[in-house]
């Protein structure tokens, strides 16, 4: 783990303020040249982190007999278990599985590094879901957050920070009701290039982002945040009940 002293962190502080995030490196005096280059530009993070092949988990408690595909571009394993003790059963797939012939009662899509641009078999496999029958709920975190919208005909933007902390301030559209939340991630979605079955869910209030979609008829919906994080310590785990609610409906 490299550490560095004795430079102005002011000065850095000022460069990456105005600038925003960039690539950096450390240079030592008495080799300058031998320092091995970085370039994250086009990296498919996501396949890295990914796993190789299917993963089941059984439901905890009273089961509802309901199973769930999950797509892992880089699940948190809270995730899996928020899932597990509400009463699921969850199918863990490859980030570029084509889960669309398996048999699955709704599909969750998870958080996962990097640039959300790099994964398009993942959006054309979330494209088919969308257009089948019969509908199926669909909930999304962080990078699912950002691939089920470019599934629905939006685009990508890199934010010039980043959110990275564990007080972002989100408020749900169309109410007064904001809430704290932990977030982790480099890239928003353009509200703007939405579908027009589509709308924003929630918006930070720093800085205007999307923080999350919904569909305006189905049972479709994201949040770019962490409801899975503990952050309130459970200000925002509601989502997984409204997506097991989903789930069950008519029952």
């Amino acid at each position: 783990m490299p550490g560095i002293t004795g430079i102005d962190t002011r000065a850095l502080t000022k460069v990456l303020r105005e600038h925003g995030v960039m690539m950096g490196k450390i240079l030592f005096d008495d080799q300058p040249d031998n320092v091995p280059e970085a370039d994250y530009e086009g990296v498919n993070f996501v396949s890295e982190v990914s796993c190789k092949e299917i993963v089941r988990y059984e439901a905890q408690g009273e089961k509802k007999g309901k199973t769930v595909v999950l797509v892992d571009c880089g699940v948190k394993a809270n995730i899996i278990r928020c899932l597990v003790r509400r009463g699921l059963d969850v199918v863990r797939v490859p980030w570029d599985y084509d889960f669309n012939g398996m048999e699955f009662d709704g599909l969750f899509l998870a958080n996962g590094p990097g640039d959300p641009d790099t994964c398009e078999a993942t959006v054309e496999n979330i494209r088919k879901f969308l257009n089948a029958t019969p509908v199926r709920p669909c909930m999304g975190i962080c990078m699912g957050n950002q691939l089920l919208s470019k599934a629905a005909g939006a685009t990508i933007y890199k934010l010039k920070y980043g959110h990275r902390s564990h007080n972002q301030p989100v408020r749900e559209v169309g109410t007064n009701r904001c809430y704290v939340t932990s977030q982790n991630h480099g890239y928003a979605v353009d509200t703007k290039t939405l579908g027009a079955d589509w709308e924003p869910l929630f918006v930070n209030m720093n800085d205007g982002s999307n923080e999350g979609i919904r569909h305006k008829k189905n049972p479709w919906y994201s949040a770019q945040f962490h409801p899975e994080a503990c952050s309130g310590p459970v200000d925002t785990e509601f989502l997984f009940d409204k997506f097991v609610d989903a789930l069950t409906q008519g029952e």
